[in-house]
């Protein structure tokens, strides 16, 4: 369990840029490795990832204790969903696929107890130590747990100052592939509809005193997503780095055959 959780929420609202990573390979040694190289945070991807319930247990114990904080990307808006993953002491969770207000109150109220939220009470799991942390868990996790609203449709972009508005939600975070598709433009990312709908969820996270956030492929975007009010900010995946690093091996060795 990361010492990270009781501050990390606190940085993301008050606008600290914070770096994070994907790790879609469900591996508990990448993991380690990424939440050991000086990230904020690391995101593990249940929802398109290749690991399960048994491997995020094995993920989410490789970065305790590490600075990094453990994001925990479900792959649907169920409340099942999220009180699995937090019992499993994830410091926060990204929804994919928030369509609407309604649906971000939804998301709001299922990382909540009652009788702010809907979350499922036990005490004998890894979010509250086990029970030896309970009392302090129920009386705060609303405050320290992060909720990062993906906004992956244009339904999303169309309600976005009422999503953003909800209480509870802390982060805004731009799927840039799903959004792409959904403007009916797939990864033109430069597209000037694509740019309009990134920065009208900056200028609403913005006027709501909220996050904003998006995933990147490289560090040579990082100047330029900054510049544009971008705060938490995520490059790159574990499988990208072993997809890229092990082509660029096999393509130099290649190149000498005849």
């Amino acid at each position: 369990m990361s010492t990270t959780n009781d501050t990390f929420r606190k940085r993301a609202l008050k606008g600290d840029l914070l770096s994070g990573t994907f790790l879609n390979l469900g591996s508990h040694i990448t993991s380690e490795i990424a939440a050991t190289s000086g990230f904020d945070w690391v995101l593990i991807d249940t929802e398109h990832g290749a690991g399960g319930h048994e491997t995020l247990i094995r993920q989410l114990q490789s970065v305790g204790g590490t600075p990094a904080a453990p994001i925990v990307r479900i792959d649907w808006n169920d409340p099942v969903r999220f009180k699995r993953v937090l019992d499993l002491g994830a410091a926060g969770v990204m929804v994919p696929w928030v369509c609407s207000a309604a649906e971000a109150e939804e998301a709001v109220s299922a990382m909540r107890y009652p009788p702010r939220g809907i979350r499922g009470v036990a005490s004998l799991n890894r979010g509250c130590n086990y029970g030896l942390n309970f009392d302090d868990y129920f009386a705060h996790a609303h405050e320290r747990l992060l909720t990062v609203i993906q906004i992956e449709r244009k339904e999303a972009i169309d309600g976005i100052d009422d999503i953003a508005a909800v209480d509870g939600v802390d982060v805004l975070f731009i799927g840039p592939f799903d959004l792409s598709c959904s403007l009916g433009i797939p990864k033109d990312f430069d597209n000037p509809i694509f740019l309009e709908a990134c920065d009208k969820v900056i200028a609403a996270a913005k006027k709501a005193g909220k996050a904003s956030g998006i995933l990147k492929h490289g560090p040579d975007q990082l100047e330029e997503t900054i510049k544009a009010g971008y705060t938490f900010v995520a490059i790159g995946s574990d499988g990208g780095l072993v997809v890229d690093g092990m082509s660029n091996i096999a393509s130099a060795i290649n190149g000498y055959k005849k």
